[in-house]
């Protein structure tokens, strides 16, 4: 792993190196996801809000420059966060490679579950914890038939969350499913 220095709020950004990025951005195109907001995906992540109770679920593709969240579910009413210059983020489609917990997932290979993130230094700075208020997370990576990892499926919430072993099966259930629907939908050509 190789880390950046120091932020220049002051903050040590602990992102690990992603070697398989640039393959992975490849196999996605060859896909096509990974580029434009997928209907099936914004469903698949609504239903997985819905297992979970999360207020946020995404499917989460990651590339050398940054995430693309092909598949989002957020809450109808959104924390007021504010900024120190006044303005209010907004979760989009698009996320830097510093923020969020998903570039771990995917690096690692494997679930992460955190269900107080300030409970854990590594992850208590990352800047959606300051940005969007996220307490807590709950993502499985998704390793298609070839090994290869081609993002996450996740859920977050503002509040600390207690996701025990269920919450860990049910996200792993999840990205089990969605890599089964990509992988048929590219052998068969059917839709996700």
């Amino acid at each position: 792993m190789s880390y950046d220095p120091v932020r220049p709020a002051g903050r040590l950004l602990l992102t690990p190196e992603d070697k398989e990025a640039p393959a992975r951005a490849r196999r996605l195109h060859g896909l096509g996801l990974g580029e434009r907001p997928e209907p099936a995906l914004d469903a698949f992540a609504d239903r997985l809000a819905e297992v979970t109770g999360a207020p946020y679920a995404m499917v989460n593709f990651l590339d050398e420059y940054g995430q693309f969240f092909a598949g989002l579910h957020v809450p109808a009413v959104r924390p007021v966060l504010v900024d120190a210059d006044g303005t209010k983020p907004e979760l989009g489609r698009r996320l830097a490679r510093d923020h969020g917990f998903c570039p771990h997932v995917v690096v690692r290979r494997k679930a992460l579950v955190l269900e107080d993130v300030s409970d854990y230094p590594r992850f208590a700075g990352n800047p959606v914890v300051d940005e969007f208020g996220i307490r807590s997370y709950l993502g499985a990576p998704l390793v298609d038939r070839g090994g290869m990892v081609l993002g996450t499926v996740c859920v977050a919430d503002v509040e600390p969350r207690p996701w025990g072993k269920s919450g860990l099966e049910t996200i792993k259930s999840a990205a089990a499913e969605l890599v089964a629907r990509v992988e048929r939908m590219e052998a068969d050509g059917l839709p996700l």
